[in-house]
Protein backbone atom coordinates (compact mmCIF):
# COMPACT_ATOMS: atom_id res chain seq x y z
CA UNK A 1 0.00 0.00 0.00
CA UNK A 2 1.45 3.55 -0.84
CA UNK A 3 5.28 4.53 -1.93
CA UNK A 4 7.59 1.99 -1.41
CA UNK A 5 9.32 2.16 1.63
CA UNK A 6 13.30 2.09 1.24
CA UNK A 7 15.66 -0.15 3.01
CA UNK A 8 19.78 0.18 3.95
CA UNK A 9 21.96 -2.86 3.31
CA UNK A 10 25.16 -2.58 4.44
CA UNK A 11 27.83 -4.97 4.47
CA UNK A 12 31.22 -6.05 2.89
CA UNK A 13 30.26 -8.86 1.36
CA UNK A 14 28.47 -8.85 -2.00
CA UNK A 15 26.72 -12.21 -1.70
CA UNK A 16 25.08 -11.35 1.27
CA UNK A 17 24.49 -7.86 -0.21
CA UNK A 18 22.99 -9.63 -3.17
CA UNK A 19 21.31 -12.58 -1.16
CA UNK A 20 19.17 -9.70 0.72
CA UNK A 21 18.26 -7.29 -2.49
CA UNK A 22 17.10 -10.52 -3.73
CA UNK A 23 14.64 -10.80 -0.74
CA UNK A 24 13.73 -7.43 -0.68
CA UNK A 25 13.87 -5.58 -3.56
CA UNK A 26 10.16 -6.40 -5.66
CA UNK A 27 8.68 -4.03 -2.24
CA UNK A 28 11.38 -1.97 -0.99
CA UNK A 29 13.75 0.27 -2.96
CA UNK A 30 17.04 -1.40 -1.52
CA UNK A 31 19.88 0.63 -1.10
CA UNK A 32 23.41 -0.39 -0.56
CA UNK A 33 26.65 0.12 1.45
CA UNK A 34 29.77 -1.38 1.88
CA UNK A 35 30.72 -0.40 5.33
CA UNK A 36 30.24 1.41 8.56
CA UNK A 37 31.29 5.05 6.90
CA UNK A 38 29.55 4.46 3.60
CA UNK A 39 26.40 3.38 6.03
CA UNK A 40 26.29 6.70 8.09
CA UNK A 41 27.01 8.71 4.68
CA UNK A 42 24.12 6.99 2.76
CA UNK A 43 21.49 7.33 5.97
CA UNK A 44 21.62 11.03 5.68
CA UNK A 45 21.33 11.42 1.96
CA UNK A 46 18.58 8.81 1.51
CA UNK A 47 17.00 8.58 5.05
CA UNK A 48 16.10 5.23 4.61
CA UNK A 49 13.22 3.57 6.88
CA UNK A 50 14.95 0.69 7.96
CA UNK A 51 18.81 -0.53 7.94
CA UNK A 52 20.05 -4.48 7.46
CA UNK A 53 23.60 -4.03 9.04
CA UNK A 54 26.44 -6.74 9.67
CA UNK A 55 28.51 -6.32 12.86
CA UNK A 56 31.22 -7.20 11.11
CA UNK A 57 33.09 -5.26 8.96
CA UNK A 58 36.40 -3.67 7.98
CA UNK A 59 37.20 0.46 8.64
CA UNK A 60 34.17 0.79 10.88
CA UNK A 61 32.18 -2.15 12.14
CA UNK A 62 28.42 -2.31 12.07
CA UNK A 63 28.07 -1.88 16.26
CA UNK A 64 30.23 1.63 16.14
CA UNK A 65 28.19 2.75 12.87
CA UNK A 66 25.21 2.32 14.90
CA UNK A 67 26.39 4.18 17.84
CA UNK A 68 26.48 7.03 15.57
CA UNK A 69 23.30 6.83 13.92
CA UNK A 70 21.39 6.25 17.35
CA UNK A 71 23.39 9.30 18.40
CA UNK A 72 22.17 11.77 16.02
CA UNK A 73 19.07 13.24 16.32
CA UNK A 74 18.06 13.36 12.28
CA UNK A 75 18.71 9.17 12.31
CA UNK A 76 18.12 7.59 15.84
CA UNK A 77 14.75 6.72 14.83
CA UNK A 78 15.38 4.67 12.13
CA UNK A 79 15.22 1.31 12.89
CA UNK A 80 18.65 -1.07 12.90
CA UNK A 81 18.76 -4.74 12.35
CA UNK A 82 22.42 -6.12 12.98
CA UNK A 83 23.40 -9.53 11.71
CA UNK A 84 25.76 -11.45 12.85
CA UNK A 85 27.00 -15.19 13.36
CA UNK A 86 25.28 -17.89 15.56
CA UNK A 87 28.67 -18.24 18.06
CA UNK A 88 29.13 -14.41 18.20
CA UNK A 89 26.58 -14.16 21.30
CA UNK A 90 28.47 -11.33 22.13
CA UNK A 91 28.34 -8.98 19.37
CA UNK A 92 25.01 -9.34 19.70
CA UNK A 93 24.71 -8.11 22.95
CA UNK A 94 27.08 -4.57 22.13
CA UNK A 95 24.77 -4.56 19.22
CA UNK A 96 21.90 -4.12 21.35
CA UNK A 97 23.60 -2.04 23.94
CA UNK A 98 24.68 0.41 20.82
CA UNK A 99 20.99 0.90 20.55
CA UNK A 100 20.56 -1.92 17.58
CA UNK A 101 16.57 -2.85 17.39
CA UNK A 102 17.10 -6.08 16.54
CA UNK A 103 19.10 -8.74 15.54
CA UNK A 104 19.42 -11.79 12.88
CA UNK A 105 21.73 -14.74 13.17
CA UNK A 106 23.43 -15.93 10.13
CA UNK A 107 22.63 -18.34 7.38
CA UNK A 108 19.64 -15.71 6.44
CA UNK A 109 16.77 -17.40 6.50
CA UNK A 110 13.96 -15.98 3.96
CA UNK A 111 10.27 -15.84 6.23
CA UNK A 112 12.88 -14.54 9.11
CA UNK A 113 13.95 -11.88 6.98
CA UNK A 114 10.37 -10.91 5.97
CA UNK A 115 8.84 -11.21 9.04
CA UNK A 116 11.88 -8.35 10.79
CA UNK A 117 11.35 -6.36 8.40
CA UNK A 118 7.73 -6.27 8.16
CA UNK A 119 7.21 -6.04 11.89
CA UNK A 120 9.88 -2.93 12.26
CA UNK A 121 7.90 -0.99 9.47
CA UNK A 122 4.74 -1.69 10.15
CA UNK A 123 4.25 0.24 12.95
CA UNK A 124 4.86 3.50 11.86
CA UNK A 125 2.36 4.84 9.50
CA UNK A 126 -0.21 2.58 10.19
CA UNK A 127 -2.53 4.99 12.58
CA UNK A 128 -2.34 8.23 10.33
CA UNK A 129 -5.04 6.93 8.26
CA UNK A 130 -7.40 5.42 11.31
CA UNK A 131 -10.51 7.37 11.80
CA UNK A 132 -11.17 8.57 15.47
CA UNK A 133 -13.54 5.61 15.70
CA UNK A 134 -11.08 3.35 14.78
CA UNK A 135 -8.45 4.71 17.80
CA UNK A 136 -11.40 4.08 20.44
CA UNK A 137 -11.89 0.47 19.04
CA UNK A 138 -8.09 0.15 19.04
CA UNK A 139 -8.36 1.12 22.46
CA UNK A 140 -11.46 -1.02 23.61
CA UNK A 141 -9.57 -4.34 22.11
CA UNK A 142 -6.81 -3.64 24.07
CA UNK A 143 -8.61 -3.19 27.60
CA UNK A 144 -10.89 -6.04 26.86
CA UNK A 145 -7.63 -8.48 25.52
CA UNK A 146 -5.92 -7.17 29.42
CA UNK A 147 -9.25 -7.97 31.33
CA UNK A 148 -10.72 -11.31 29.57
CA UNK A 149 -9.03 -14.69 30.43
CA UNK A 150 -10.36 -17.30 28.14
CA UNK A 151 -8.43 -16.71 24.41
CA UNK A 152 -11.30 -18.25 22.33
CA UNK A 153 -13.43 -15.22 23.70
CA UNK A 154 -11.24 -12.60 23.09
CA UNK A 155 -10.63 -14.31 18.74
CA UNK A 156 -14.37 -13.57 18.81
CA UNK A 157 -14.54 -10.36 20.31
CA UNK A 158 -11.96 -9.49 18.41
CA UNK A 159 -13.82 -10.60 14.68
CA UNK A 160 -17.01 -9.30 15.97
CA UNK A 161 -16.12 -5.57 16.33
CA UNK A 162 -13.60 -5.82 13.64
CA UNK A 163 -16.75 -6.06 11.98
CA UNK A 164 -18.93 -3.73 13.19
CA UNK A 165 -15.90 -0.91 12.59
CA UNK A 166 -15.62 -1.46 8.57
CA UNK A 167 -18.55 -2.91 7.33
CA UNK A 168 -17.41 -6.05 6.07
CA UNK A 169 -19.09 -9.04 4.87
CA UNK A 170 -16.97 -11.38 6.59
CA UNK A 171 -14.00 -11.54 9.75
CA UNK A 172 -11.97 -14.43 10.49
CA UNK A 173 -9.50 -16.07 12.56
CA UNK A 174 -8.49 -18.97 10.65
CA UNK A 175 -5.35 -21.70 10.84
CA UNK A 176 -4.08 -24.20 8.70
CA UNK A 177 -3.67 -27.59 10.32
CA UNK A 178 -1.56 -30.59 9.56
CA UNK A 179 -3.99 -32.08 6.72
CA UNK A 180 -3.83 -28.72 4.73
CA UNK A 181 -7.38 -28.11 5.82
CA UNK A 182 -8.66 -24.22 7.19
CA UNK A 183 -9.99 -24.23 10.78
CA UNK A 184 -11.87 -21.29 11.59
CA UNK A 185 -11.08 -20.38 15.05
CA UNK A 186 -13.69 -17.55 15.42
CA UNK A 187 -15.72 -15.40 12.53
CA UNK A 188 -18.28 -13.04 12.85
CA UNK A 189 -20.68 -15.37 11.60
CA UNK A 190 -20.23 -18.29 13.44
CA UNK A 191 -21.28 -19.21 17.16
CA UNK A 192 -18.70 -18.52 19.95
CA UNK A 193 -17.98 -22.34 19.92
CA UNK A 194 -18.48 -23.51 16.21
CA UNK A 195 -14.95 -24.19 14.46
CA UNK A 196 -15.29 -24.75 10.67
CA UNK A 197 -13.19 -26.97 8.43
CA UNK A 198 -12.64 -25.81 5.65
CA UNK A 199 -10.60 -26.84 1.93
CA UNK A 200 -7.55 -24.86 1.25
CA UNK A 201 -7.49 -25.47 -2.52
CA UNK A 202 -10.79 -23.29 -2.62
CA UNK A 203 -9.26 -19.96 -0.89
CA UNK A 204 -6.27 -19.88 -3.15
CA UNK A 205 -5.44 -15.89 -1.08
CA UNK A 206 -4.88 -17.56 2.50
CA UNK A 207 -2.51 -20.60 0.53
CA UNK A 208 -0.61 -17.55 -0.97
CA UNK A 209 -0.34 -15.72 2.41
CA UNK A 210 0.79 -19.25 4.05
CA UNK A 211 3.55 -19.43 1.36
CA UNK A 212 4.63 -16.06 1.23
CA UNK A 213 4.15 -15.22 5.03
CA UNK A 214 2.95 -12.12 4.04
CA UNK A 215 -0.73 -10.20 3.33
CA UNK A 216 -2.36 -10.87 0.20
CA UNK A 217 -4.77 -7.75 -0.88
CA UNK A 218 -7.14 -8.99 -3.30
CA UNK A 219 -9.17 -5.39 -4.70
CA UNK A 220 -11.62 -7.63 -6.93
CA UNK A 221 -12.40 -10.91 -6.18
CA UNK A 222 -13.98 -11.22 -9.67
CA UNK A 223 -11.22 -9.86 -12.21
CA UNK A 224 -7.46 -10.83 -9.66
CA UNK A 225 -5.60 -13.85 -11.50
CA UNK A 226 -5.00 -15.41 -7.85
CA UNK A 227 -9.23 -16.18 -8.07
CA UNK A 228 -9.01 -17.26 -11.20
CA UNK A 229 -9.06 -21.31 -9.86
CA UNK A 230 -12.05 -20.55 -8.20
CA UNK A 231 -13.82 -17.98 -9.94
CA UNK A 232 -16.74 -20.09 -10.37
CA UNK A 233 -17.48 -20.35 -7.35
CA UNK A 234 -16.96 -16.77 -6.46
CA UNK A 235 -19.42 -15.31 -8.89
CA UNK A 236 -21.98 -15.43 -6.57
CA UNK A 237 -20.45 -13.85 -3.84
CA UNK A 238 -21.86 -10.72 -2.04
CA UNK A 239 -18.40 -8.95 -1.23
CA UNK A 240 -15.54 -8.03 -3.81
CA UNK A 241 -12.14 -7.63 -1.84
CA UNK A 242 -10.34 -9.52 0.56
CA UNK A 243 -7.41 -9.04 3.00
CA UNK A 244 -5.38 -12.09 4.02
CA UNK A 245 -2.67 -11.17 6.29
CA UNK A 246 -0.58 -13.51 8.92
CA UNK A 247 -0.63 -13.12 12.78
CA UNK A 248 2.96 -12.53 13.71
CA UNK A 249 4.21 -12.82 17.51
CA UNK A 250 7.88 -11.71 18.36
CA UNK A 251 8.72 -11.11 14.87
CA UNK A 252 8.05 -15.14 13.28
CA UNK A 253 4.40 -16.26 12.10
CA UNK A 254 2.45 -17.73 14.89
CA UNK A 255 1.96 -21.58 13.29
CA UNK A 256 -0.50 -21.11 10.64
CA UNK A 257 -2.74 -18.16 11.81
CA UNK A 258 -4.50 -15.34 9.72
CA UNK A 259 -6.71 -12.77 9.84
CA UNK A 260 -9.15 -12.62 6.54
CA UNK A 261 -11.52 -9.74 6.26
CA UNK A 262 -14.10 -10.24 3.01
CA UNK A 263 -15.37 -7.13 2.38
CA UNK A 264 -18.03 -5.08 0.32
CA UNK A 265 -15.66 -2.43 -1.21
CA UNK A 266 -15.83 -1.68 -5.53
CA UNK A 267 -12.99 0.47 -5.12
CA UNK A 268 -10.80 -1.79 -3.66
CA UNK A 269 -9.19 -2.25 -0.23
CA UNK A 270 -7.72 1.35 1.77
CA UNK A 271 -5.38 2.18 3.33
CA UNK A 272 -7.44 2.93 6.58
CA UNK A 273 -8.65 -0.99 6.63
CA UNK A 274 -5.53 -2.61 5.43
CA UNK A 275 -3.98 -0.40 8.57
CA UNK A 276 -6.75 -1.31 11.18
CA UNK A 277 -6.54 -5.18 9.55
CA UNK A 278 -2.79 -5.16 10.48
CA UNK A 279 -2.76 -3.48 13.85
CA UNK A 280 -5.88 -5.82 14.66
CA UNK A 281 -3.49 -9.01 13.37
CA UNK A 282 -0.91 -7.75 15.80
CA UNK A 283 -3.41 -7.49 18.87
CA UNK A 284 -4.99 -10.91 17.93
CA UNK A 285 -1.50 -12.51 17.97
CA UNK A 286 -1.33 -12.45 22.40
CA UNK A 287 -4.78 -14.37 22.41
CA UNK A 288 -3.37 -16.79 19.24
CA UNK A 289 -0.56 -17.51 21.45
CA UNK A 290 -2.39 -18.26 24.51
CA UNK A 291 -4.88 -19.95 22.25
CA UNK A 292 -2.16 -22.29 21.37
CA UNK A 293 -0.68 -22.88 24.99
CA UNK A 294 -4.27 -23.26 26.28
CA UNK A 295 -5.28 -25.65 23.77
CA UNK A 296 -1.76 -27.82 23.87
CA UNK A 297 -1.67 -27.99 27.81
CA UNK A 298 -5.92 -29.13 27.72
CA UNK A 299 -4.85 -31.82 25.92
CA UNK A 300 -2.08 -32.57 27.28
CA UNK A 301 -4.04 -32.60 30.59
CA UNK A 302 -6.50 -34.72 28.59
CA UNK A 303 -3.74 -37.40 27.41
CA UNK A 304 -2.31 -37.76 31.20
CA UNK A 305 -5.69 -38.20 32.60
CA UNK A 306 -6.63 -40.91 30.07
CA UNK A 307 -3.26 -43.00 30.29
CA UNK A 308 -4.08 -43.09 34.38
CA UNK A 309 -7.18 -44.59 34.15
CA UNK A 310 -6.02 -47.12 31.32
CA UNK A 311 -4.29 -50.38 31.41
CA UNK A 312 -0.61 -49.74 29.51
CA UNK A 313 -0.49 -53.20 27.67
CA UNK A 314 -3.80 -53.77 26.39
CA UNK A 315 -5.25 -49.62 26.56
CA UNK A 316 -8.34 -51.14 28.27
CA UNK A 317 -9.59 -49.46 31.38
CA UNK A 318 -7.59 -50.55 34.45
CA UNK A 319 -8.04 -52.47 37.49
CA UNK A 320 -8.78 -49.07 39.80
CA UNK A 321 -10.87 -47.58 37.09
CA UNK A 322 -13.35 -50.25 36.94
CA UNK A 323 -14.30 -50.51 40.52
CA UNK A 324 -14.71 -46.62 40.35
CA UNK A 325 -16.98 -47.77 37.92
CA UNK A 326 -18.45 -50.40 39.36
CA UNK A 327 -19.16 -48.60 42.71
CA UNK A 328 -20.68 -46.02 40.38
CA UNK A 329 -23.09 -48.04 38.08
CA UNK A 330 -23.75 -50.35 41.26
CA UNK A 331 -25.32 -47.43 43.06
CA UNK A 332 -27.08 -45.80 40.21
CA UNK A 333 -28.96 -49.02 39.24
CA UNK A 334 -30.07 -49.74 43.06
CA UNK A 335 -31.13 -46.11 43.20
CA UNK A 336 -32.66 -46.20 39.75
CA UNK A 337 -34.02 -50.39 39.96
CA UNK A 338 -32.19 -50.79 36.38
CA UNK A 339 -30.57 -53.89 35.53
CA UNK A 340 -26.32 -54.29 35.44
CA UNK A 341 -24.84 -56.87 34.45
CA UNK A 342 -20.81 -58.09 34.43
CA UNK A 343 -18.54 -60.25 32.37
CA UNK A 344 -15.73 -61.82 33.96
CA UNK A 345 -13.15 -63.88 31.29
CA UNK A 346 -10.17 -65.57 31.72
CA UNK A 347 -7.96 -66.68 28.78
CA UNK A 348 -7.70 -70.52 28.72
CA UNK A 349 -3.96 -72.05 29.10
CA UNK A 350 -2.66 -68.66 28.65
CA UNK A 351 0.65 -70.23 30.88
CA UNK A 352 1.33 -73.14 27.98
CA UNK A 353 1.36 -69.74 25.37
CA UNK A 354 3.98 -68.07 27.53
CA UNK A 355 5.80 -71.04 28.28
CA UNK A 356 6.06 -71.92 24.80
CA UNK A 357 6.10 -68.80 22.65
CA UNK A 358 7.97 -66.35 25.43
CA UNK A 359 5.78 -63.45 27.44
CA UNK A 360 6.67 -61.11 24.53
CA UNK A 361 4.13 -63.16 22.00
CA UNK A 362 1.65 -63.29 25.46
CA UNK A 363 1.81 -59.76 25.82
CA UNK A 364 0.84 -59.47 21.72
CA UNK A 365 -2.16 -61.59 22.43
CA UNK A 366 -3.39 -59.87 25.46
CA UNK A 367 -2.94 -56.73 23.46
CA UNK A 368 -5.01 -58.45 20.40
CA UNK A 369 -7.72 -58.93 22.90
CA UNK A 370 -7.80 -55.33 24.22
CA UNK A 371 -8.63 -54.32 20.43
CA UNK A 372 -10.51 -57.22 19.77
CA UNK A 373 -12.84 -56.68 23.12
CA UNK A 374 -12.87 -52.26 22.08
CA UNK A 375 -14.03 -53.56 18.14
CA UNK A 376 -17.51 -54.85 19.90
CA UNK A 377 -18.32 -53.00 23.14
CA UNK A 378 -20.87 -50.65 23.03
CA UNK A 379 -20.21 -47.06 24.00
CA UNK A 380 -21.76 -47.21 27.15
CA UNK A 381 -19.81 -50.63 28.25
CA UNK A 382 -16.66 -50.26 30.19
CA UNK A 383 -13.87 -52.90 29.17
CA UNK A 384 -11.68 -53.85 31.49
CA UNK A 385 -8.18 -55.34 32.16
CA UNK A 386 -8.53 -56.96 35.33
CA UNK A 387 -5.35 -58.36 36.07
CA UNK A 388 -2.86 -60.73 34.53
CA UNK A 389 -5.01 -62.75 31.61
CA UNK A 390 -8.63 -61.49 33.21
CA UNK A 391 -10.42 -59.46 31.65
CA UNK A 392 -13.89 -57.88 32.97
CA UNK A 393 -16.93 -56.26 30.78
CA UNK A 394 -19.46 -53.62 32.72
CA UNK A 395 -22.71 -53.58 31.26
CA UNK A 396 -24.61 -50.78 32.56
CA UNK A 397 -28.70 -51.03 32.22
CA UNK A 398 -28.08 -54.23 30.48
CA UNK A 399 -30.29 -57.81 31.61
CA UNK A 400 -29.09 -61.48 31.57
CA UNK A 401 -29.95 -61.87 27.60
CA UNK A 402 -28.13 -58.92 27.10
CA UNK A 403 -25.13 -59.75 28.76
CA UNK A 404 -25.24 -63.09 27.70
CA UNK A 405 -24.94 -62.27 24.16
CA UNK A 406 -22.41 -60.34 24.33
CA UNK A 407 -19.93 -62.55 26.04
CA UNK A 408 -20.76 -65.04 23.71
CA UNK A 409 -19.59 -62.71 20.92
CA UNK A 410 -16.40 -61.68 22.56
CA UNK A 411 -15.95 -65.99 23.27
CA UNK A 412 -16.26 -66.11 19.53
CA UNK A 413 -14.77 -63.26 18.25
CA UNK A 414 -11.62 -64.33 19.89
CA UNK A 415 -11.60 -68.06 19.28
CA UNK A 416 -11.81 -67.85 15.45
CA UNK A 417 -9.39 -64.88 15.47
CA UNK A 418 -6.21 -65.81 13.63
CA UNK A 419 -3.22 -64.55 15.96
CA UNK A 420 -0.53 -63.66 13.21
CA UNK A 421 2.42 -64.14 16.11
CA UNK A 422 0.66 -67.74 17.13
CA UNK A 423 0.44 -69.71 13.84
CA UNK A 424 -1.75 -73.04 14.16
CA UNK A 425 -3.00 -71.86 18.04
CA UNK A 426 -6.57 -71.20 18.40
CA UNK A 427 -7.18 -68.80 21.80
CA UNK A 428 -10.42 -69.65 24.04
CA UNK A 429 -11.60 -68.13 26.72
CA UNK A 430 -13.88 -68.77 29.83
CA UNK A 431 -16.69 -66.42 30.77
CA UNK A 432 -18.84 -65.87 34.01
CA UNK A 433 -22.19 -63.64 33.72
CA UNK A 434 -23.41 -61.87 36.43
CA UNK A 435 -26.45 -59.40 36.88
CA UNK A 436 -28.01 -57.16 39.27
CA UNK A 437 -31.61 -56.71 38.52
CA UNK A 438 -34.73 -56.69 41.10
CA UNK A 439 -32.35 -56.35 44.30
CA UNK A 440 -30.92 -59.93 43.95
CA UNK A 441 -27.75 -58.82 45.38
CA UNK A 442 -27.15 -56.66 48.57
CA UNK A 443 -23.59 -55.76 47.10
CA UNK A 444 -21.13 -55.09 44.26
CA UNK A 445 -18.97 -57.55 46.03
CA UNK A 446 -21.86 -60.15 45.52
CA UNK A 447 -22.12 -59.18 41.87
CA UNK A 448 -18.31 -59.54 41.32
CA UNK A 449 -17.84 -62.55 43.38
CA UNK A 450 -20.96 -64.63 41.16
CA UNK A 451 -19.47 -63.69 37.88
CA UNK A 452 -16.25 -64.84 39.06
CA UNK A 453 -17.48 -68.06 40.18
CA UNK A 454 -19.47 -68.92 37.13
CA UNK A 455 -15.87 -68.35 35.43
CA UNK A 456 -14.25 -70.86 36.71
CA UNK A 457 -17.36 -73.09 36.87
CA UNK A 458 -16.93 -72.73 32.97
CA UNK A 459 -13.35 -73.23 33.08
CA UNK A 460 -13.68 -76.88 35.01
CA UNK A 461 -16.93 -77.43 32.45
CA UNK A 462 -13.94 -78.49 29.48
CA UNK A 463 -13.25 -73.94 29.15
CA UNK A 464 -14.21 -72.23 25.73
CA UNK A 465 -17.72 -71.57 28.15
CA UNK A 466 -19.74 -69.50 29.05
CA UNK A 467 -21.30 -69.83 32.64
CA UNK A 468 -24.31 -67.50 33.68
CA UNK A 469 -24.86 -68.06 37.77
CA UNK A 470 -28.26 -66.43 39.00
CA UNK A 471 -28.64 -65.45 42.41
CA UNK A 472 -30.42 -68.82 43.18
CA UNK A 473 -28.52 -70.95 40.88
Amino acid sequence: MGTKKKILIVDDEPFFREVLIDILHERFIVIEARDGFEAVSLCHEHMPNLIIMDVEMPRKNGIEACKILKHEPETRKIPIILFTSRSKKKDMVLGLKAGADDYITKPIYTPEIIARVDAHLRTKDFYSDLEHKDLRFLLEITENISAIRNPMTILHLIVEKMAEIIDVARCSIVSINDKGEIIVKASNDLDCQEELKLDISKYPEIQKSLESKQAVIINDIKSDPLMASVREQTKELTYNSIVVIPVIKKESVIGTFFLRTASPFKNGITDRVYNLCQLIANISANALENAILFESVQAAQKYFEEMAIRDGLTNLYNHRYFYDRLEGEFSRASRYATPLSLIFFDIDDFKRINDIYGHTRGDQVLKKIGQLMKSIARESDIPARYGGEEFAVLLPNTGEEGAFDLANRIRCIIRDHEFVNLPGEQITISSGVSTFVNNNYQSLNELVHRADEGMYKAKNQGKDKISQLRVNS
